[in-house]
């Protein structure tokens, strides 16, 4: 009867770590994926991170705190990745508007597409809590990522262009 009992026991422990790794294997994946570089020689976080560097001197202090709030909703731990992921495509639309400030025109736009679809709903609440009218940008919630089809930093911002 022990030995049963000890048995399952480390049958069901291996199952939880093969579920453990292949989570987190999922997720080592998918930064791998968005590491490998495209046809230019540069990944999508390479110039993620060329236009957060570009746009640095647009960002004020006013901004970086509203994109603060704005990611406030996220888990820690995903924090900082959503963070760098929302402020690139605002840095990129911000230097493709040619502005001299980043405001709040450019972060809905860059909070919206890089927000994914499955994350609409909690959004729209975090907009509503901060008195943010995101009626002007509904048109927008179609060039968000989705679990279907990944976008590139430039296919959403050329799809942006063709919409305004």
């Amino acid at each position: 009867m022990y030995n049963d009992f000890v048995m399952w026991l480390i049958a069901i422990w291996g199952f939880i770590m093969i579920g453990l790794l292949a989570i987190g294997g999922f997720f080592m994946f998918r930064k791998f994926l968005k590491a490998l570089p495209r046809e230019d020689g540069w990944s999508e976080l390479d110039w993620q991170e060329y236009y957060i560097e570009q746009a640095l001197p647009l960002w004020n202090d006013e901004a970086r705190k509203l994109l603060d709030e704005l990611v406030s909703p996220v888990p820690q731990i995903f924090r900082d990745v959503a963070k760098q992921k929302i402020a690139g495509r605002i840095s990129k639309i911000a230097l493709d508007e040619k502005v001299s400030t980043i405001h709040l025109d450019q972060i809905m736009k860059g909070y919206i597409i890089a927000t994914p679809k499955r994350d609409h709903g909690f959004m729209k609440k975090k907009l509503k809590e901060l008195n943010i009218d995101y009626s002007p940008y509904e048109h927008l919630f179609e060039l968000a990522d989705d679990e279907k089809q990944k976008f590139s930093i430039f296919e959403q911002t050329e799809a942006l262009k063709k919409v305004e």
